[in-house]
């Protein structure tokens, strides 16, 4: 199937309840900030900074203006592939340090540099496909083409059966003809009959991380990512660039493939705030909250925090 260039705004999936959620934060953002304030900014893209229409709305777009005025630069970091990076540099307004692929691709938006990509070879991603179903049973797979820049935007290799949620082109392929000769950036899994999280569970008993790293981004399916492949890595990329540590970053997040980059940055001593929809998961190893993404928290928190730099 060759469908039409995906749009530039994707429409929200598998966004838990309270997107529309308002948390008044009133003075508590600078009280609880005290004299800290964020060198860097870092926000994952669907279900936290963008509405459930995938817009950047006014609002928010002006409070990341003011955060970058402020000297402070915003990196997006999405679990978005490559082969969305036009929508990922129309969220950011192509300033600064993108982290797409769960963090296994990182491009510097303004010079159009690939700083990362990282590819898990095509026996290595069979392998780990086939320990998940032996608990999980038969599944339906998607693939993110080779890691090597040239394919990077190449369109998604898809089971028929799968489902993709978006609008986008794809080659429908029966399961034998999915996977690629060559590297993954990242393959998807999904079943008919368990749901995401514990289908997540179920591959993280199976899978050595030193083989592949396993998430969900809350759409329904797995992912299977290079080994040390996590948005914590993937930002790394982007803080060695800017000079920032981890303990200088304020970050936001809503689901499980966030919570490597919330925990990274919360044990370095940054700030680490989840949207009022995110997963249970990130929920409990967040201690604060801002307004759900259709309510522009992360704006709500950015206005917040600017008044008192």
């Amino acid at each position: 199937m060759t469908a039409a260039r995906p749009p530039k705004a994707l429409e929200a999936y598998g966004v838990l309840a309270g997107a529309d959620s308002v948390v008044e934060l009133g003075d508590s953002v600078g009280r609880g900030l005290g004299a800290w304030r964020p060198k860097l900014v870092a926000t994952d893209l669907d279900g936290t900074l963008l509405d459930s229409a995938g817009e950047v709305t006014p609002r928010t777009r002006a409070a990341l203006e003011a955060t970058w005025d402020a000297g402070i630069p915003v990196v997006g970091v999405t679990g978005r592939g490559p082969r969305l990076l036009d929508s990922v540099r129309v969220a950011l307004d192509g300033r600064g340090i993108a982290v797409l692929a769960q963090g296994g691709f990182v491009v510097d938006l303004e010079r159009s540099e690939v700083l990362r990509t990282v590819g898990l070879p095509r026996d290595q991603a069979a392998a780990v496909i086939a320990r998940i179903e032996e608990v999980a049973g038969d599944l339906i797979v998607a693939v993110e083409d080779a890691a090597e820049q040239a394919e990077a935007s190449a369109p998604l290799r898809v089971q028929h059966g799968f489902n993709w949620p978006y609008p986008e082109p794809a080659h429908l392929l029966p399961r034998h003809e999915v996977l690629p000769e060559g590297p993954v950036l990242k393959a998807f899994l999904r079943s008919s009959t368990i749901g995401q999280d514990e289908l997540l569970a179920l591959a993280r008993g199976v899978v050595d991380p030193a083989d592949a790293e396993v998430t969900h981004a809350g759409l329904g399916f797995i992912e299977v990512l290079p080994p040390g492949i996590t948005k914590a890595t993937g930002l790394a990329v982007a803080l060695e660039r800017y000079g920032v540590g981890f303990g200088d970053v304020l970050v936001f997040g809503d689901m499980p493939n966030d919570l490597p980059m919330l925990t990274a940055v919360a044990e370095a001593g940054g700030r680490a705030v989840a949207v009022a929809n995110a997963h249970p998961a990130v929920r409990a190893a967040t201690t604060e909250v801002t307004s759900g993404h259709d309510a522009e928290g992360v704006a709500r928190y950015l206005e917040a925090m600017l008044r008192d730099v």
